[in-house]
C-alpha cells in the first residue's frame, strides 16, 4: 500500500525522483499520467493492467463517449524510463498540466502515488477540517 507526504523539487532539466518509499511499491515499470484535480497519476504497470485491462476490454467501441474518455487517458500516460540516479524526465505536457515549476509533493494514495505541484496541494488541503474529511468515508462503508 502506497501512503505518505513527501516533499521535493524538479530540478533545472525537469528530471524529478520518487521518493525511495513510495517507489518500492510501484516496482520498476511504472505509468505516469494526466490524474484529478491538476495532479499526475503514477501507476506500477502492473497495478494499471489489473485496475483497467479486463474492464476495457468489455466497452463496445461504439460507445464514443467511453471511447474518448479511454483515449485521454491513455493518451496521457507515459512509461517512466529512469536514469542510474531513479530519476526521471517529466514529460512537458505533464508538468504543464500540473502547473509544477519547481515545488513537487508525491502522496501515496494506496494503489497509485499523485504528484502535486506544492502550491496546488496547499490549495486543495486548504482549510479543510481533517475530521471533516474522516466523516465523508463513512458512506463509503470505511
Amino acid at each position: 500500500m502506497l501512503i505518505g507526504e513527501y516533499k521535493h523539487q524538479l530540478d533545472e532539466k525537469n528530471r524529478i525522483r520518487i521518493p525511495a518509499k513510495l517507489k518500492s511499491g510501484l516496482g520498476s515499470n511504472y505509468i505516469a499520467m494526466k490524474g484529478t484535480n491538476g495532479c499526475i497519476f503514477v501507476f506500477s504497470q502492473e497495478e494499471m493492467q489489473n485496475m483497467l485491462d479486463a474492464k476495457l476490454r468489455d466497452l463496445p467501441l461504439g460507445d464514443l463517449k467511453a471511447q474518448k474518455s479511454i483515449r485521454a487517458l491513455f493518451s496521457s500516460g507515459y512509461e517512466v524510463e529512469e536514469d542510474a540516479q531513479g530519476r526521471f524526465v517529466l514529460p512537458i505536457y505533464l508538468k504543464e498540466f500540473a502547473n509544477i515549476t519547481k515545488n513537487v509533493v508525491s502522496v501515496g494514495v494506496g494503489n497509485r502515488v499523485e504528484i502535486w505541484s506544492e502550491e496546488a496541494w496547499n490549495a486543495y488541503n486548504g482549510d479543510v477540517s481533517f475530521d471533516d474529511i474522516m466523516g465523508d468515508l463513512i458512506k463509503y462503508g470505511i
